[in-house]
């Protein structure tokens, strides 16, 4: 069966529209007679008569669950400042990633220009690797049949993947049979995993930003490298989060830490759906987005730092304790977060000011690791160790980059002869002729030479090389690598997603 985010773990009371569990518990939520109406208009189309519906630059349709009202712009000649900034770091991606990471990290944290997220995506995630080291792997499990009991449950969940987005909104458009796809796909690829409904709106996230094949690989470095074990059978991994989670909080905000003690809340209660989706059901769009942006430089910190910094909002002072004296109350209280905490702006700032590190979390997940050991035993779905942020990754898969060492500005047919070669050969003709010289003007009075004196230089010339043959080229070979590196580094520049 399919696995359940509260699977394994303590329940509550599902929050509106949240992530079900089993199979059998796949009853359509309270958004789903609307997704109807709308998947009712059929092939992508007959959803052109879509006009009619206004759509927001994030592709909801303006007044569903999804859309956003005022959003703060970013002025048009700043956007195009970072664009072309984004723009000199993708093209120079191992020099920016080697020397200068703290720049990419600051421009991740200011946003990544929406022309550029999804290739940049791909670049911070290793996404991009994986598919160079797995040329056809895509379209190999694309063409392959699939496991029967996962494709019924993931044609079950496509409908439910924002069906207020112009992608997905039309049933069996080209938004859901994408998704459908990259699903299958890892179904296939990680047999042993197989498919968590987690899975489905962090690939719909992705396929917003990119074609199937390079979603898919994104998909997967999430789910090995970012956040490795969450979609396991066990969900043994998110449930070691929970516990670290609520460690720091008490470092963070004793406050809130010691209401949600003394409720005896389950950190798997309010935070299962926001790590697991990476709270892509959580937040409004624009602050999703620049989680992410984040989230792909930076790692799992990021997902710790929303979550404390949500909790700390609603819970982090004794007026907001106040009004929630049980479980109920808080939880809706986590469930009705307020406005003013998501926003975009607001959010960001919070949470890069956080005090969290990845040594303290590494710290806390050896002593919750071991508490596990002790108290329930070894884990049965050990899962690999995580990786922090888009350096680590690199440094661990570093695959087949291009050289970094700059292309020539001037490129020579094969068959051209290098001018220092000929100014070397001609050098080197001078130097043969020149012991000659003073002996022809010494012997000027005798001259012409006698016979003896002919047959010697007769005699020293055969035993010389020729000196009029022509020197070893090897203009050919070093044209030949510069171009290869530049066809290298044209393919690099050509590969923007827009």
């Amino acid at each position: 069966m399919a696995k359940s985010l509260e699977e394994n773990g303590p329940r509550a009371p599902a929050a509106e529209g949240s992530l079900s569990g089993t199979r059998e518990s796949l009853a359509p939520g309270p958004d789903a007679a609307a997704a109807d109406e709308l998947s009712s208009l059929g092939s992508d189309s007959e959803t052109n008569g879509f006009a009619e519906r206004r759509i927001d630059k994030f592709g909801f349709i303006v007044g569903s669950q999804g859309a956003e009202g005022a959003l703060e712009e970013v002025p048009l000649e700043v956007l195009r400042q970072r664009e072309s900034k984004w723009l000199d770091m993708l093209n120079n991606w191992d020099k920016w990633m080697a020397k200068k990471h703290k720049k990419i990290r600051l421009r991740c944290q200011k946003g990544i220009p929406p022309s550029l997220r999804g290739r940049a995506w791909q670049y911070l995630s290793g996404g991009k690797v994986k598919l160079q080291q797995n040329p056809g792997k895509f379209d190999e499990l694309d063409m392959s049949p699939g496991d029967p009991k996962w494709l019924d449950v993931i044609e079950r969940d496509l409908h439910r993947q924002f069906p207020f987005h112009e992608m997905f909104v039309s049933r069996g458009g080209h938004g859901q049979q994408d998704l459908f796809r990259v699903l299958k796909a890892y179904t296939l690829y990680r047999p042993e995993e197989g498919y968590c409904q987690a899975q489905a709106p962090i690939a719909a996230v992705l396929l917003m930003h990119m074609p199937a094949e390079q979603a898919f690989w994104c998909l997967v470095q999430i789910c090995e490298k970012y956040l490795p074990g969450y979609y396991s059978e066990k969900l043994e991994a998110i449930q070691l989060d929970g516990e670290i989670l609520f460690s720091l909080l008490q470092k963070v905000s004793p406050v809130a830490h010691k209401h949600l003690s003394q409720q005896k809340i389950d950190p798997l209660l309010y935070m299962t759906e926001w790590f697991m989706c990476a709270f892509s059901r959580t937040l409004p769009w624009s602050s999703v987005l620049r989680v992410w942006d984040m989230f792909f430089c930076e790692g799992v910190k990021i997902i710790f730092r929303v979550g404390l910094v949500l909790l700390k909002q609603a819970l982090g002072s004794p007026e907001k304790v106040r009004g929630c004296q049980g479980q109920y109350e808080t939880m809706e209280r986590l469930r009705s977060l307020s406005p003013k905490v998501m926003q975009e702006a607001f959010l960001v700032q919070e949470v890069v000011e956080l005090p969290v590190t990845e040594r303290q979390i590494e710290r806390e997940h050896l002593i919750q690791l071991r508490r596990w050991q002790e108290t329930r035993g070894e884990l049965q779905c050990p899962s690999p160790p995580r990786l922090h942020g888009a350096k680590a990754i690199l440094e661990a898969e570093p695959g087949p980059r291009p050289s970094l060492q700059p292309s020539p500005s001037i490129r020579l047919p094969p068959d051209a002869p290098l001018s220092g070669s000929k100014g070397k050969s001609k050098a080197s003709k001078q130097v043969q002729k020149e012991p000659r010289e003073p002996a022809r003007e010494s012997g000027q009075q005798g001259w012409p030479p006698t016979r003896s004196q002919a047959k010697a230089e007769a005699a020293a010339g055969d035993a010389s090389p020729p000196q009029d043959a022509p020197a070893q080229d090897p203009a050919p070979q070093d044209s030949a690598h510069h171009r290869s590196r530049e066809s290298l580094t044209s393919q690099e520049s050509e590969d923007t997603y827009l």
